[in-house]
């Protein structure tokens, strides 16, 4: 996929796709604070390491792990 259009359409599809299997409620708010953490760590990854694998799911485990402590 070199095409920047379909890759983002791509991503925008899977996290639409993601977005309605799941579900807030029954979540603690250290859970939701965990998850949003992650989401977040690994978009931050990702941008800083322009798409490496690595560094998305290292951002996505540092920002579940920060998540998880502010929800406390």
């Amino acid at each position: 996929m070199k095409n920047p259009i379909r890759r983002t359409c791509a991503v925008a599809l899977l996290a639409l796709t993601m977005t309605g299997c799941s579900t807030w409620d029954g979540m603690s708010h250290r859970q939701k604070s965990t998850v949003t953490g992650a989401g977040i760590g690994g978009v931050a990854g990702a941008v800083i390491t322009n798409g490496g694998v690595l560094g998305t799911v290292g951002g996505a485990a540092i920002g579940g792990v920060i998540g998880n402590q502010v929800g406390k």
